[in-house]
């Protein structure tokens, strides 16, 4: 039988979808009310590797991420989307240009691998809690970000790779400074 382990904690980041870039210091302000102190935020990157949001959100999107300094538990990241979900609506509410002003998609970086949190179920979902599903969108190899079939346009191009490079580095440095940094973990 194996041993239960629990689980090192992992570095909680907000993937944000914008397309009133006026509501981003209140986005901000209400993530870190939420999930304290944002120690990275990356500059805008347009979002135009597909379409799927233009009906809702309009043809005008920017994608931003924000993590955060405090480290969490996996097993929190569903009721962290059902409150980034909450937010959502509370901001659709003060917008009337468009139906989704805001967009905010909460994941996980770890050393091997990036999560991300999803209301959608599909074959390479697997189900947390309360409706909320995970996904492995990336995986760190040989030094990188790899991507998986599934993974999204927008981050199979790889423009992301040097914010989530510098996260995973904070997130390394981070468990060095708590003494868990596990020999066990790859070092890629």
């Amino acid at each position: 039988m194996g041993k239960i382990r629990q689980p090192n904690d992992v570095k909680l980041f907000v993937g944000i979808l914008i397309s009133v870039p006026e509501l981003l210091p209140q986005v901000e302000a209400r993530l870190a009310t939420q999930f304290g102190e944002i120690d990275l935020r990356s500059g805008p990157y347009p979002f135009d590797s597909t379409h799927y949001y233009d009906a809702e959100m309009s043809h005008s999107i920017q994608r931003f991420f924000l993590a955060f300094t405090d480290l969490i538990q996996p097993a929190t990241l569903a009721d962290i989307k059902v409150t980034t979900n909450e937010i959502e609506s509370s901001l659709a509410q003060t917008v009337t240009t468009v139906r989704r002003p805001v967009n905010l998609d909460p994941g996980y970086l770890e050393q091997a691998k990036l999560v991300l949190a999803s209301t959608k179920n599909f074959y390479h979902r697997i189900l947390l809690a309360k409706g909320i599903y995970a996904e492995i969108t990336q995986h760190f190899e040989n030094g990188t970000w790899q991507n998986f079939p599934w993974t999204f346009p927008d981050f199979r191009a790889g423009r992301y790779n040097e914010f989530f490079l510098l996260m995973r580095d904070r997130y390394r440095a981070q468990l060095r400074s708590t003494c868990v940094l596990a020999s066990s973990r790859p070092s890629n």
